[in-house]
């Protein structure tokens, strides 16, 4: 990791940007295959997963007997394992189910708001160096405690087309609809427009590259919404000497063997502790099977040494990373002072990794500093709110005069006149209850 003294704060916005392809150059290929997927459909889809993932089947369908018989190839253990991660996300993604609130906001006139399921979500799974089976229950199961009627998965598969069993077996497990061997900006796209097999979607999640990350932003072009931009992933983390330096060493690396484009970076105002996480790095990386990849991952890290964790706390603010760990004295009072992060473990036994697999919470989040802006995953993420409003005689009393005042201060007279007639009618209303 590159080591980093107290860097001036003129210096944070440029030590916090993170490593990015050419967007000028990568905009124009995702143009490319998104115009051939809306022209060709599964023609295109095909040609491309061909060329960009050497996919050689004739067909990106996955059946339903394929998936339901990937169960007898997942290890019982691994089993039990989904099933325990499954109930947490359950928990936590169903507790966030909001009763709906009715507010007499003058008299007469009552506003409340309720939830309606996104009914046709499209979820993409990474699968390229690893089987995410994880992001499988990330998104399918508060999509489905959520309401949502389809469910639609695109995952890459293996050069034969073949697809990870425990993807498959999460993915019937979690509620998933309908699945499909297809990955890339080439997935994207096809969500996005349609084609003659994949349905096109409302809304797209999920986590990815930098070409996924960019295709799903061309995705809201073509009338797609998307849950976040989440790209490589990336953790901070902040230590001072009450940390455990191996424990911190394996959560960097947690992160650099996701991929060679991952960001990881370790904050601390104590130089003998960055010297003893350094060390713990290089025992466990030797001992890694990702081992290039997390090395490649770490050429592009920082260690930077602060004066204090105040400050540390600050530059992260800047940061604003998709991961933070608190490794430091009385983590819980330290993080009032964080502004912007996508999920954050407190203390020394919160490993990122919890988060990831089996604690509850969505380890779908921002990166690239878009935590600033973005929340991570939740059950609100599937639904759209809806308002409601219901105005009686009395509320048309209570709010009328204002309504046409306003309206005719903004020219608008065909709004005044839509609340002027019910004026006028409640007002013959009284007359000829008095009379």
């Amino acid at each position: 990791m590159k080591a980093i003294n107290n860097p001036a704060e003129s210096k944070w916005p440029q030590l916090a940007e993170r490593s990015a392809i050419k967007q000028a150059k990568l905009m124009d290929l995702v143009n490319k295959v998104f115009y051939d997927i809306r022209k060709k459909g599964d023609k295109a889809v095909l040609k491309y997963a061909r060329q960009f993932d050497g996919f050689s089947a004739d067909n990106f369908t996955v059946a339903n007997e394929t998936i339901e018989a990937a169960s007898q190839q997942v290890p019982e253990q691994l089993k039990q394992a989904i099933a325990l991660a499954k109930n947490n996300i359950v928990k936590f993604h169903f507790s966030q189910k909001e009763e709906i609130v009715k507010v007499e906001t003058s008299p007469g006139v009552v506003c409340w708001r309720e939830s309606r399921p996104i009914e046709k979500v499209g979820i993409y799974v990474p699968g390229g160096t690893a089987p995410l089976f994880s992001t499988v229950l990330m998104l399918a199961v508060p999509a489905k405690i959520a309401g949502c009627k389809e469910i639609v998965l695109c995952t890459p598969p293996d050069k034969e087309g073949a697809i990870h069993p425990a993807i498959l077996y999460a993915a019937n497990l979690a509620g998933v609809t309908q699945l499909f061997a297809v990955g890339g900006i080439q997935a994207i796209g096809a969500l996005s427009s349609g084609t003659e097999s994949i349905p096109k979607v409302e809304k797209i999640f999920g986590p990815g590259n930098q070409y996924v990350m960019a295709a799903k932003h061309a995705a809201q072009y073509y009338g797609t919404a998307i849950d976040m931009p989440a790209g490589p992933s990336e953790v901070l983390v902040i230590v001072d000497e009450t940390c455990r330096p191996s424990f911190v060493a394996a959560d960097l690396l947690s992160q650099a063997e996701h991929g060679p484009d991952s960001e990881v970076v370790l904050l601390s105002d104590n130089k003998k502790v960055i010297k003893e996480i350094n060390n713990e790095l290089d025992i466990q990386l030797a001992s890694l099977p990702r081992k290039e990849i997390a090395e490649k991952a770490l050429k592009n890290s920082r260690a930077i040494l602060f004066k204090d964790i105040g400050t540390c706390i600050r530059f992260s603010n800047v940061y604003a990373p998709e991961h933070l760990i608190l490794a430091v004295e009385n983590p819980v009072l330290r993080s009032r002072e964080v502004i912007s992060a996508g999920s954050i473990f407190l203390g020394n036994y919160s490993c990122e990794s919890a988060g990831d697999y089996a604690s509850g919470t969505n380890h779908t989040l921002p990166t690239s500093g878009h935590a600033k802006a973005y929340s991570g995953v939740s059950l609100d993420s599937f639904v759209k709110k809806i308002t409601f409003q219901q105005l009686s005689e009395e509320g048309i009393a209570s709010i009328g005069t204002a309504v046409e005042t306003m309206a005719e201060a903004e020219e608008l007279f065909a709004h005044k006149n839509a609340m002027a007639l019910r004026v006028g009618e409640v007002l013959n209303l009284k007359m000829y209850e008095n009379s």
